[in-house]
Order: C-alpha cells, then sequence, then structure tokens
C-alpha cells in the first residue's frame, strides 16, 4: 500500500491517463470529499482521433460519478471544464448526483474573471433548476467595492531579476493592472452577486476562498485565491488544497501552471507536505503561449518544492499534454533522484504509462 492509498486519497483521473483532469477522492471521518469532479477532452495537438479523446474524457467523467455518488462533500477550485462539469452534462447519468451534499466553490464573485463569472452563474442556475429553484431568488446586491491587488503580496516574484526580460515583463505587469482595476470596477463592484445556498433538499453550497472545513479526522484548509498561472493570468484565480490527516500533510495544487510564481512555490515548501499533487507547467504551449522565462520560473520552482523533503509529488496536469514533457522539465527530474524523491504522473502511481509516452514511443 503506497502513502495515498494510507492517507485514503485516491487519483480519480488525470491527463495522462488521457483526458484534461485532476480530480481525487479524499475518504474522511465523516464521509468522502471529492476534489474537482471534472474532465474535458485533450487539445488539438494530442495526437489521437477525437472520437479516441471524447471516449476518454466519458470514461474519467464515469469513474468521478461513481465515486459523486458516495460522497458528503465536493470542492471546485475554479470553473474550467476540466475541473468541474455541468449538472446537465450528456455523460453524466444521475442529473442529480450533486445535490444533498455540501459544495466547496471558488467564490463566483471576486477574484474570478469574466469567463469564469459567467461559467459559474451557468454551473448554479442548472443546480438550482435541478432543485427547482432559480438563480434570480440567491442574486444581491455586491458586499464590496474594494479588492486588495494580490500581486502587490508577491515580494519574492516582484523583487526578482529577469535580465533582458525585466522591462518586457514591467510592460505586462502595468497591463495586468489595468486588467485587475477593470475587473473590479466593471464586475466585482457593478453586477449582481451569488449569495451562499441552502436548499430545501440538504444542498448546501458555500464559497471556499481562505476557509477551513473539518470532516471527522480529516481537516482541508483551502488557500487562495491564486493566480492560475503568472501575475495577473488572464485565466484567472484558484484555490489550492493544504489536506491534513494523521500528522501527515497533502498539498493540492490546482491550476498554477508549474507554479509559475516563486511566492507560491514557497509558501507549499513552508507548508512541509509528506505529498504534494503538482500541476506542471503546459510544455504544450512553448514556445508560444509559455515562453522560456516562466518555464524555468516553473521549473525552478518545482526544485524549491521538492526540496522542502516531501516523501512523493505527484506531477501531472497540463504537463502530460505533449511527447517532449519530461525532457523540458528534466531538471525537476534530477533535483528529484538527488534527493531521493518519488517524482510520478497519476498513471505511474496507478502502475500505468502514461498516455502519451504511449502514444509517442519509438
Amino acid at each position: 500500500m503506497g502513502i495515498l492509498e494510507d492517507l485514503g486519497v485516491k487519483l480519480l483521473w488525470f491527463d495522462s491517463l488521457g483526458a484534461k483532469c485532476a480530480s481525487v477522492a479524499v475518504e474522511t471521518g465523516a464521509g468522502t470529499v471529492i476534489i474537482d469532479p471534472g474532465a474535458a477532452e485533450m487539445q488539438p495537438s494530442y495526437p489521437l482521433p477525437l472520437v479516441e479523446k471524447f471516449e476518454l474524457r466519458r470514461r474519467a467523467i464515469k469513474i468521478i460519478e461513481k465515486h459523486l455518488k458516495s460522497a458528503v462533500a465536493i470542492i471546485i477550485t475554479h470553473y474550467h471544464y476540466d475541473h468541474h462539469f455541468l449538472p446537465t452534462d450528456a455523460d453524466i447519468d444521475d442529473k442529480h448526483v450533486l445535490l444533498k451534499k455540501l459544495l466547496i466553490l471558488k467564490n463566483p464573485n471576486k477574484y474570478i474573471n469574466e469567463s469564469q463569472w459567467d461559467r459559474a452563474r451557468l454551473f448554479l442556475s442548472e443546480l438550482l433548476a435541478l432543485a427547482g429553484e432559480t438563480l434570480n431568488n440567491f442574486l444581491i446586491e455586491p458586499q464590496e467595492a474594494d479588492f486588495d491587488d494580490p500581486t502587490e503580496e508577491l515580494s519574492i516574484a516582484l523583487s526578482k531579476d529577469f535580465g533582458s526580460y525585466s522591462s518586457r515583463r514591467k510592460e505586462l505587469l502595468a497591463k495586468g493592472k489595468k486588467w485587475f482595476i477593470k475587473l473590479v470596477s466593471e464586475v466585482w463592484s457593478k453586477k449582481p452577486w451569488v449569495k451562499e445556498l441552502s436548499l430545501r433538499d440538504g444542498t448546501k453550497v458555500v464559497w471556499g476562498d481562505g476557509r477551513t472545513f473539518e470532516f471527522g479526522d480529516t481537516v482541508i484548509q483551502v488557500i487562495g485565491p491564486w493566480f492560475h498561472g503568472i501575475e495577473y493570468d488572464r485565466t484567472g484565480w484558484v484555490l489550492p488544497l493544504v489536506i491534513k490527516k494523521r500528522n501527515h500533510v497533502i498539498f493540492y495544487s490546482s491550476d498554477l501552471m508549474g507554479p509559475s510564481i516563486e511566492d507560491y512555490a514557497e509558501y507549499i515548501a513552508k507548508s512541509r507536505p509528506d505529498v504534494i499533487i503538482l500541476d506542471g507547467p503546459p510544455t504544450y504551449l512553448f514556445p508560444y503561449m509559455l515562453n522560456r522565462i516562466n518555464l524555468k520560473r516553473a521549473i525552478n520552482n518545482a526544485i524549491t518544492i521538492i526540496n522542502s523533503g516531501t516523501k512523493l509529488l505527484i506531477y501531472d496536469h497540463h504537463l502530460l499534454r505533449e511527447k517532449k514533457w519530461r525532457e523540458r522539465t528534466a531538471e525537476v527530474f534530477k533535483e528529484a533522484r538527488k534527493n531521493d524523491v518519488p517524482v510520478l504522473t497519476a498513471a505511474e502511481y496507478l502502475g500505468r504509462k502514461p498516455l502519451i509516452d504511449e502514444l509517442c514511443s519509438d
């Protein structure tokens, strides 16, 4: 039995198995908690026919649905479809499988980009419709007008010297600041908010950002919101998790893209996790949407995390979408070998070869 099984943690599906996903089940003294019940088909460049991509996505959803049936709580770290499905999803047999549970969601009202703002409301609208309710009954006036800029708290990242890239980075940070201010003034402080929900059927929906939840012998600390990638990343914010059980610590990164930000890596390292479930950098976007500087940042940050004393690193998700993933992150594996830290994809932990490696083997 491995350390994850000993702690009651099951890797349900990850990208290394052939569909975009980072779904985990945690067995607690109060019942099963499912983290990020969603899956999406691989991108066009992934070397499989489209019909096979959809089939792998369907398999992932079926496994997740099976575990949801007995779950007491669900955590959704952000509103991308590889992290949650919609209640009306065609591959879900039991359309009510999300109801009569505690749903801990990313706050849909702040620290969220416009796309996920809309997706959150679509998700909640569909969920409420299944319970005979409408979203309009749960809309309220914006509850806040002033929002701290989270980039200003990233002292390590902001103090780094990136050499010839520094001037370009300064321009990007300035543009990002304008984007953040626009979200504050035109969305978060202006449009109607959704309040937390308690439904007659027992369904309860709360916002997880920065809160801690106890499930019997297990404590789940919801971190964040943290950027989905680099500073002011337009894909928005996510909620990483610290899971504490029997004096052990498990860190689940959600989508930090590496992580890309040095302050996040330091936080993870200082948490002294026994196990880290880490989404690696999206090397399939290199060099067009992931430049060499930010790839190097992600590699260095993973090395920082490896040096924290962790006993196991599950390195997966965005990383397992193209054939050169291991080559592009070779320094991470070199450091892991030096420190005798197992670095495995979810597929490898489950005793399988990553699908991308099978498809691209010589």
